[in-house]
């Protein structure tokens, strides 16, 4: 069975971490095929959105601790595997919508918290579940945590793993919004599809901005306003959204940057 299935969709792609047995809990193979598949969504200029969501009853436990086993170079592993995907998915020059179906525990809460947009079901569940296995939270989760929740709740996320709902975490600001079980597939999937039709390049530049004002000063952040505007501006996207606000019809967006 595949650990990562890819569908392509009419201008998007659907993602499925695959392995329902486990909690959808990564191993080395399901690393390897997730990257393969994020490498081939972005050199595909026809895909320009993504949607990520897990098979079986929940999103992912994380690590497969199985896989670990006693290994005690845990470096090692956030180095090869967690951290490249952290890094790809911000940098991917697409939306990356994420549906949380079930429960995202430890790595697999903050892979979900590193998507662009997160929806979750009702039933669904995050949980900071380092500290009760003696680690430290892991694949952003210290980086993610305080920006969308404030440090006084990350901390107590943190350090005593308990579960957010779905619901605590859209009152939280940690995801975009919480809907019913049943509309989750159907709701992700009519946004993704909106994502798709929009200007990819454009919304690439957004990205990066929100990504650089984590770090930047005020003057440093309006001069790269200002730099990524102009690239904006360049683009054939702005005219054509330009073009059909004078005529008072949908635009008709390319995603291309050239």
């Amino acid at each position: 069975m595949d650990p990562i299935l890819v569908q392509r969709r009419d201008g998007w792609s659907l993602v499925t971490l695959n392995r329902p047995e486990r909690l959808n809990a990564f191993n080395a193979e399901m690393h390897g095929a997730l990257a393969r598949a994020l490498d081939a969504i972005e050199a595909d200029d026809g895909c320009r959105a993504v949607l990520l969501t897990g098979a079986g009853r929940g999103f992912s436990a994380g690590q497969d601790l199985e896989a670990v086993g006693r290994d005690t170079k845990l470096g090692d592993t956030l180095e090869l595997f967690y951290n490249p995907l952290i890094r790809r998915i911000r940098a991917l020059r697409k939306p990356v919508v994420c549906a949380v179906n079930g429960v995202a525990a430890g790595a697999g809460a903050n892979i979900a918290l590193s998507c662009d947009i997160v929806l979750a079901a009702r039933s669904a569940k995050f949980i900071q579940a380092f500290a009760k296995i003696a680690l430290v939270p892991d694949s952003g989760g210290t980086y993610f945590l305080p920006r969308l929740v404030g440090e006084a709740r990350a901390r107590a996320l943190a350090l005593t793993g308990e579960a957010v709902t779905a619901e605590q975490a859209a009152d939280w600001g940690m995801i975009w919004k919480m809907v019913e079980d049943e509309a989750l597939r159907p709701e992700a999937e009519q946004l993704v599809l909106h994502l798709a039709t929009q200007p990819t390049a454009a919304l690439a530049l957004i990205k990066q901005a929100i990504d650089a004002s984590a770090t930047n000063n005020l003057d440093q952040q309006l001069d790269l306003e200002r730099d990524l505007q102009k690239q904006a501006g360049a683009m054939p996207d702005f005219r054509e959204g330009v073009q059909a606000f004078l005529e008072k019809r949908p635009a008709r967006f390319t995603g291309r940057g050239a």
